[in-house]
């Protein structure tokens, strides 16, 4: 956080003493705290019955839906943090852009982002344009008590990959066609974006989340040269943008491995590792003064409990010397694990470090 950052009334209140918001000042614990990315979602049967016949980008705009959602996965498994529910293409839906999340598939956009001409569609959010977002953790806070929620939005890269290639790919050909040969208009592309991520991550923080996260879905696929020269400006734009409300600010992305340096320095206070970097070695890649969070492998969620309790031990045991450290899993849930295997895996983690 910077070092003119001080806490807004909520986080001095409430949740500002949890083992989460502790570990992610690199502060002493009373237990490793433990949260899942996707840990409200597919794999809860709760979760599945409140959301059958309801669109996923409709879910995401119902307050009373996503704290109903949010809240679930808290009840069930004793998480340290809630992460608010929601979806990375929320806030383009938001300024107009024709998209739709499609089962089986994910976003799609309708008219790809390809030319200069195409960034004006691409206007400014305004916390209006998301009043649901305020009314829902409004709502959630409520709840929620001393657990703090997380906010979360995508980093510019990965919605710049959806807007250019017009939905998922493996490849990201016209993307890094764009980033390449056209490097004036992808950044004046992610910079756009940047402006729009940071406006919907102020939205939640000043609606009462205790932290953000920022996911970087795919930027694995770029080498940290090109991360450095076309994609890191943008994030620490928008780490900048938020830095002052004085929340802990989590930086995340999938096979990021050679990029860990940079992602701390692109301004996250807390570094998401995912399960191909033993925490010990990503902690020597990304320096002092950050904490980490991860990074148990989610597949191992589907081996007996023996098994999944001693890889989470190696992971805890790899944390040992670290300046803070959040129990979490390498990437999201899947949406076939065992719901219990989860709530084993967090009494087994509070039991393991309790101090």
């Amino acid at each position: 956080m910077s070092a003119n950052a001080t806490p807004t009334g909520q986080q001095q209140t409430a949740t500002y003493d949890s083992a989460f918001l502790k570990a992610c000042r690199r502060e002493p614990v009373p237990h490793t705290p433990v949260w899942f990315m996707r840990q409200a979602g597919r794999s809860l049967p709760e979760y599945r019955k409140v959301r059958e016949g309801v669109p996923m980008l409709e879910s995401c705009m119902r307050p009373e839906l996503v704290t109903e959602i949010t809240l679930q996965p808290v009840r069930r498994h004793g998480v340290d943090a809630a992460i608010y529910f929601s979806d990375i293409v929320v806030p383009l839906k938001a300024i107009g852009l024709d998209l739709d999340i499609k089962p089986g598939v994910g976003p799609v956009v309708e008219q790809p982002v390809r030319t200069r001409a195409d960034l004006a569609r691409l206007r400014d959010l305004t916390p209006e344009d998301v009043s649901y977002v305020t009314e829902a953790i409004g709502l959630l806070i409520r709840e929620l008590g001393g657990t703090p929620l997380i906010g979360f939005a995508g980093a510019p890269f990965t919605l710049a990959s959806y807007l250019v290639e017009g939905g998922p790919s493996r490849t990201y050909e016209n993307a890094k066609a764009m980033m390449y040969g056209d490097p004036a208009l992808w950044a004046d592309l992610l910079d756009r974006l940047a402006d729009i991520t940071a406006a919907f991550l102020k939205v939640q923080i000043e609606a009462g989340a205790s932290a953000v996260q920022l996911f970087d879905s795919w930027a694995g696929a770029l080498s940290p040269a090109d991360y450095r020269r076309s994609v890191m400006p943008a994030s620490s734009k928008v780490f900048r943008a938020v830095a002052d409300y004085g929340v802990p600010r989590i930086h995340f992305g999938v096979g990021t491995g050679e990029l860990l340096p940079l992602m701390g320095e692109a301004g996250a206070d807390v570094v998401g590792v995912d399960w191909r970097v033993p925490l010990d070695e990503a902690q020597r890649r990304v320096g002092p003064g950050k904490a980490l969070q991860g990074n148990l492998d989610p597949t191992v969620l589907f081996t007996g409990r023996e098994t999944v309790e001693a890889r989470a031990g190696e992971v805890l045991d790899a944390a040992a010397g670290l300046e803070g450290h959040v129990f979490n899993l390498g990437h999201g849930v899947p949406p076939n694990t065992d719901p219990d295997a989860l709530t084993r895996l967090v009494e087994y983690v509070h039991t393991r470090t309790a101090r």
